[in-house]
Parts: C-alpha cells; sequence; structure tokens
C-alpha cells in the first residue's frame, strides 16, 4: 500500500514534475576540433590563425551583452568572489523588481570553457586544432519568460560557445496552471495547494518539447547572435534533469509524525541493490562507479541522498509541509528504453536502448524518472506503518491446506526462512521477475524440486504471484511489505533484545 494512500485523509494532494532542467547548446561541426579546423580550411582561414578568427567575435558578445545591458538600464555585475551565490543576489533583484515577465539581472566570470589550440606535429607534418581548456568571460542573462518562468542563459565569449540553458519545470508549471484557471498557492519551487491536483498533473505531463526548442532558438539568436553569420543553428541536448513527486500533507505535525521514521528506517535498510531497483537497473558483480547513502542535516530540516553513478534518488521535507521525492540524472544515457530502431532494409523494430541526450528524450526520460520515484515511495510505504506490516507478517506464519496439502508458514526465527527473505529482498528480482534458477543460485544446496516447494509456500501465501503463460514470478505488494518489515524486525528489534 503507498503511503498516500495509508494516510489520505492527512494528504491535500501529489503532484510529479519536472524541477530543474540544465540544457546545452553545441553548434554542429564547432563542437569538434575536426569540424572547426574544416570549416577554417573551407573559408581559407589558416589553422594558426584560430585565435585571430575568434578574437571578433569574442568582442561582438561583449558589445551585445552590454547593449542588452544598455537597453534594459542594467549593470553589468562581475562576479570576482567565488563563493557568490547567484542565486540569492537574483532572489533580492526579483525582491524589488517583482516577478513581471523581462530581463532581470546579468553577471559575467572568468570562468572554465572548451577551446582549441593551433597544433603542428612534426612528425606527421600536419597541422590540426587540438582540444584544450582554457578560461574566457562568460555572460549568465538572467530573465522571466512568460512561459518558462525564471531562466539564465550562459554565453561564453569565446569559440566554440557552448550554451547552457535552465529553467524550472515548477515555474513553468505555475504558468501552465495560470493560463487555464487552476488556482494554486506556491512557495520556491513547490506547491502547497493546487484546486484541482488530477487536472495539473495532466498539464505537467504535457510539457511540449517543439515548444522549448523554440524558445532555445529564440534565447541563442538573441545571446549568442553570432552564430547567425555562420548560418548554424544549435542542437540542444539535456545536461542535468531533476524530477520531483511532491507528497502535499495538510498540515506540518502530519508529516512530521511520520517523516523521522521513515528517514531513520530509509539510513539503515536501503542497500546498493535497492538502490538499482529504484533506479531500474540491475546490480551486477562488475559494476564500477561510485554507490551509497548520504544522511544531511540542513538549516531547512534533514535529507537522505542515494546515489548510483550519475543518478541520485533523495528524500527531505519542504517547509515541514511536503514529502519530496526526487530523481536528479547528469548523464540520462544511464537509464535504458525501447525505442525504435530503423533497419537498412526499410523495416522497423524495438530494441532496449540507453536513452539519447537530445532534448526530445525528454519525454521518455520523463515516464523512467517518474517509475524511479514511485518505486521508491512503494518502499518507503512498505516499511513505514509497522502496525499493518506486523498483522500481515502474522497472517503468514499460519499454515494454509490447499487439496488436502498443508503448506507450512514462515518463521523468521529459523535460518532458512530468513535466508529465504534475505535473497529475495536483494532488489534484482523486482525488475523483470524470477524463475526456479534464479533461486536456485542463489541458495546454494536447493534443488530444483526444493525450490518448486518453496515457490509453492510463497504463492499459496500470497508473497509472489505468477506471470501468466510464463514460468516467471514477481513479488507481490503483500511479499514486499511482509519481506521488509521481517528484516527489519530482525535487524532492528529481535537481534538487539536477545544482545542483551
Amino acid at each position: 500500500m503507498l503511503l498516500t494512500d495509508q494516510h489520505s485523509e492527512n494528504i491535500a494532494g501529489i503532484i510529479s514534475c519536472y524541477d530543474r532542467i540544465v540544457i546545452q547548446g553545441t553548434l554542429p561541426g564547432f563542437c569538434f576540433a575536426q569540424g572547426m579546423a574544416s570549416y577554417l580550411t573551407i573559408n581559407g582561414i589558416r589553422i594558426f590563425d584560430y585565435p585571430h578568427f575568434a578574437e571578433p567575435l569574442r568582442d561582438a558578445l561583449r558589445k551585445n551583452a552590454e547593449q542588452i545591458a544598455k537597453e534594459n538600464d542594467l549593470e553589468i555585475e562581475f562576479i570576482r568572489k567565488k563563493n557568490l551565490r547567484k542565486e540569492d543576489r537574483i532572489r533580492s533583484v526579483l525582491n524589488e523588481r517583482g516577478e513581471h515577465p523581462g530581463l532581470v539581472h546579468i553577471f559575467s566570470a572568468m570562468e572554465t570553457c572548451q577551446s582549441y589550440k593551433p597544433w603542428h606535429d612534426k612528425k606527421t607534418h600536419k597541422t590540426y586544432l587540438k582540444p584544450t581548456q582554457g578560461k574566457c568571460l562568460h555572460y549568465y542573462f538572467y530573465f522571466i519568460d512568460q512561459q518558462l518562468g525564471l531562466c539564465y542563459v550562459r554565453v561564453p565569449t569565446w569559440c566554440p560557445f557552448r550554451l547552457q540553458i535552465y529553467f524550472n519545470g515548477h515555474s513553468w508549471l505555475a504558468s501552465s496552471l495560470k493560463s487555464e484557471g487552476n488556482n494554486f498557492t506556491s512557495m520556491d519551487n513547490a506547491f502547497i495547494h493546487i484546486d484541482d491536483f488530477i487536472k495539473a498533473q495532466t498539464v505537467a505531463n504535457s510539457l511540449s518539447v517543439d515548444i522549448l526548442h523554440k524558445k532555445f532558438d529564440h534565447f541563442a539568436k538573441l545571446y549568442c547572435p553570432i552564430i547567425e553569420q555562420f548560418e548554424l543553428c544549435y542542437h540542444w541536448s539535456i545536461m542535468q534533469v531533476e524530477y520531483a513527486t511532491d507528497i502535499i500533507f495538510k498540515c506540518q505535525q502530519d508529516l512530521q509524525t511520520i517523516y523521522s521514521n521513515l528517514i531513520r528506517t530509509a539510513i539503515h535498510t536501503v542497500k546498493p541493490d535497492n538502490i538499482a531497483t529504484f533506479l531500474g537497473r540491475k546490480l551486477h558483480g562488475n559494476y564500477q562507479d561510485e554507490m551509497g547513502n548520504n544522511f544531511n542535516t540542513r538549516i531547512m530540516g534533514t535529507r537522505i541522498k542515494h546515489r548510483m553513478g550519475p543518478v541520485s534518488i533523495k528524500m527531505y521535507d519542504k517547509f515541514g509541509l511536503i514529502l519530496r521525492i526526487e530523481t536528479t540524472v547528469n548523464d540520462v544515457s544511464f537509464f535504458k528504453h525501447y525505442s525504435k530502431v530503423e533497419h537498412r532494409d526499410g523495416t522497423y523494430t524495438k530494441k532496449l536502448a540507453h536513452i539519447k541526450k537530445g532534448i526530445y528524450s525528454l519525454s521518455a526520460l520523463r515516464q523512467l524518472l517518474f517509475a524511479a520515484n514511485r518505486r521508491y515511495l512503494q518502499f518507503i510505504s512498505a516499511i513505514e506503518d509497522v502496525s499493518s506490516g506486523v498483522n500481515k507478517l502474522n497472517k503468514i506464519t499460519k499454515a494454509i491446506v490447499e487439496n488436502n496439502r498443508s503448506y507450512k508458514g514462515f518463521h523468521f526465527l529459523i535460518n532458512d526462512d530468513h535466508m529465504l527473505f534475505e535473497t529475495m529482498a536483494s532488489g534484482e528480482f523486482n525488475i523483470s521477475g524470477f524463475q526456479n534458477k534464479h533461486l536456485r543460485q542463489k541458495l546454494s544446496g536447493k534443488t530444483s524440486s526444493q525450490i518448486s516447494w518453496l515457490l509453492k509456500r510463497l504463492h499459496i501465501h500470497g508473497l509472489i504471484r505468477k506471470i501468466a503463460g510464463t514460468y516467471k514470478y514477481y513479488i507481490s505488494k503483500l511479499g514486499m511489505q511482509v519481506i521488509t518489515m521481517a528484516l527489519k524486525l530482525n535487524q532492528f528489534f529481535i537481534i538487539p533484545e536477545l544482545a542483551k
């Protein structure tokens, strides 16, 4: 049973939507040294004249920024301190100017950027451009777009002019709800009330990538106008995405009575294989990336974060009213999905493939991130309600008779039963199901017939369900609750009490 079902009388509503979205823009051909060198050669520019080619473009971007600042009666603020928080400065500006659309502020800063340097290889006698890291002046244009809300465009003044665009999905959703007449109350980047949550969720799921594409192209022409002389359009790809599921409680007391137990239990029970399961992955022995849990106490409250390589999933409370589950991805190719693949003969098939980084993957990515949040929510719901879990635990300890055969219950002080549940809780069985052979690999010494008997016991007691037309099983909702509670009882109650 989900947390939202268990405490429905205390919950005002639930909404899932994108939070932070960071998009990168690259110019086709310019983003690789070979492409840049080809452009110079075609246009009769020597490789060693590359700096002279780039300098006028740099100057043009500086003049454009100064002109935009003048037209909007703003001063460009140069950032000298590394620890300056641009968000805090923007918030203070907004408090003075208000939330109406238009340019808010412009920052400039010397920051690292990708670049190229001319190089002549004495062995091959070839002259080409080598990728390198340098520093150049960057501009941050903060503005409020009528549809997307507060955004910024980061513009480097040196070739290959990789842009970065940020906007917040909650701000976009707020603008959309206003236009539809669905009243709401928001704080920071969260909703604490929406008149119609169901309609709001429909709107949140309808973010148009085509509209985003047109917006980004417009921002690029406005803040990086030198691209027009190359007759190129930016290719937009996903740098970072955060997707949040917010459970909004009616009052702070309702959330606080369960939140500390949720955090405490998650710290001790979420293992690496559970994290992989939340994210729709199987944990293999040859997995190399970092993985683990992190717990923070902040001014705003406490937060637990589980990470697996470039992806993390975290839980925290906002304003004491909202329980937020949020999945963040810094490399969308971490996820896989079934996509249409075209073959040379013109036919199509669907294959499991890594998600592409282009912005048109946002729709498929939303479904995967929502599923990750949902699995995490199911997990914490199963371990949160102690009384419900214990009652169901008691039910499965009794023997069940079927067709004149008795199938004994499960007792967690018996080592074999405890080992069975530890094995089933490993996480990998929750993604695509499991068969007799999978359990046999985990429970060494058991024969195929013995495993079949165990599967029958589990099925009779409602802890697993069979997938129709296959020899596969999956753990039922009751099974997930009972297994989690059983392991919790052993680890945190029975064993500590016996150790006294």
